[in-house]
C-alpha cells in the first residue's frame, strides 16, 4: 500500500511549548515540528528560526509578549528551508530591523529558494496553512561570513545584557547552517544541525562533513540546546544524547548508501537496504517516514560523488515518493 505523500496526512494540530532554559533564552517546540529559539535581552530581542508562515508565527509572538514588550529587532535564519523562514515578514510589525543568515545560505535562497518553497508547502500542508500571508521568499539583510566554517567569521550581537555569536560552524543539515551561541549562559541554538527523537531531513545535507560539524558543536560544551525538532535538552549529558542521536542517524544513513552504491543498486534497492539498518532503531520517531525517501536519495547521489545536491522541485518529490514509497 502506498504511503500518504511526505506529511500530506499529519493534519493533526501539535502542542507547543514556551520553555525557559537560562536568564536570557527560551525554547518554543511542538513535539516533534520545527522548533524555534528566543533570546530575551533587556533592549532587543532574537527569534532564531522564524516559522514557516506570518500566520504560524503569530503564535510564538503571543508567547514572547507574555515575558517581554522589547522589540524583536533580530530574525536570524540557521539555513534556508521554506519551513523555517518563510514567517519572517511577521516580525517586521514587532520591531525586526535585521534577518541575519549565513553567506551559504543567502547562496542556497538564490539558487534553490524558489523551487524549495514550492516543495514544502506541498509537503506540509498544516504547517503551511495560512500560505497566503507569506508575501515571497525572504531575504537577508544582514550576510554573516565568507562561506568558510569557523568562528573567525562570526558576528557578535548585543541584546542588552547578552550578547549572541551567531556563525557557520561547518557544512550538515545544509552547506549554510549557522547557529546562535550564549556562551555566558552555555546555551546553543542548533537549527537542524541536531534533531533528537525526531527525523533528521538530509534531503540537502553534506553527510561526509556533518558528523565533524557536531564534534565542533559539542566542544562548546553546551549545557543546553534548541535542537531544529525534538525537545529542548538541558544538561551536559543531555545535550550530548541529542548531538549522538544526530550523528548515529547521519552515520548510519550514509554508511548504507554507499554499500548500496558499492553493489551498483539502484535507487529502490538502495531504499530496502538501507531500511536494514534504520527502521529497527529509528523507525518510531516522528517524521521518519517522510524523511526516509529524501534522505536515501541524498545518500545515495553523495554516494556516487553528487557533492553539490540536486535541487527538490515539487515535481521531482513526487515522482521519488511514487519510486519509494508507492
Amino acid at each position: 500500500m502506498s504511503k500518504a505523500f511526505a506529511s500530506q496526512a499529519d493534519l493533526d494540530d501539535k502542542k507547543t511549548t514556551f520553555e525557559q532554559l537560562s536568564k536570557h533564552c527560551w525554547a518554543y517546540t511542538a513535539e516533534g515540528d520545527p522548533n524555534s529559539g528566543v533570546i530575551i535581552g533587556e533592549k532587543f530581542i532574537m527569534v532564531s528560526d522564524a516559522t514557516a508562515t506570518p500566520a504560524m508565527a503569530q503564535d510564538l509572538i503571543r508567547q514572547i509578549r507574555t515575558v517581554s514588550d522589547k522589540p524583536i529587532k533580530y530574525v536570524l535564519l540557521t539555513h534556508y528551508h521554506a519551513v523555517r523562514v518563510l514567517g519572517a515578514s511577521a516580525y517586521v510589525a514587532e520591531g525586526a530591523t535585521e534577518v541575519i543568515a549565513s553567506r551559504g545560505t543567502y547562496e542556497l535562497i538564490v539558487e534553490r529558494g524558489a523551487e524549495d518553497m514550492q516543495s514544502e508547502m506541498e509537503r506540509f500542508p498544516r504547517l503551511f496553512r495560512g500560505s497566503e500571508s507569506v508575501p515571497g521568499l525572504t531575504w537577508p539583510t544582514l550576510v554573516v561570513g565568507d562561506g568558510q566554517p569557523g568562528r573567525q567569521g562570526s558576528l557578535t550581537v548585543d541584546l542588552g545584557g547578552v550578547k549572541v555569536e551567531i556563525w557557520h560552524p561547518g557544512q550538515g543539515h545544509t552547506r549554510g547552517d549557522t547557529i546562535a551561541w550564549v556562551e555566558e549562559e552555555k546555551v546553543l541554538f542548533s537549527g537542524d544541525l541536531v534533531e533528537y527523537e525526531a527525523g533528521v531531513y538530509t534531503g540537502d545535507a553534506q553527510l561526509e562533513e556533518w558528523p565533524a560539524t557536531l564534534e565542533a558543536l559539542r566542544a562548546l560544551k553546551a549545557e543546553a540546546i534548541v535542537p531544529g525538532r525534538g525537545e529542548a535538552m538541558k544538561g551536559r549529558a543531555d545535550v550530548d544524547k541529542a548531538l549522538d542521536y544526530t550523528k548515529r542517524w547521519v552515520t548510519t544513513l550514509f554508511q548504507a548508501g554507499k554499500e548500496a552504491a558499492a553493489a551498483g543498486m539502484d535507487l529502490k534497492a538502495a531504499m530496502a537496504h538501507t531500511r536494514k539498518s534504520m527502521d529497527p532503531v529509528f523507525g518510531h520517531v516522528f517524521i521518519y517516514e517522510h524523511c526516509l525517501p529524501f534522505d536515501v536519495s541524498r545518500a545515495y547521489d553523495e554516494a556516487k560523488g553528487i557533492k553539490n545536491p540536486r535541487i527538490w522541485t515539487a515535481e521531482r518529490d513526487k515522482d521519488m515518493w511514487a519510486a519509494l514509497q508507492g
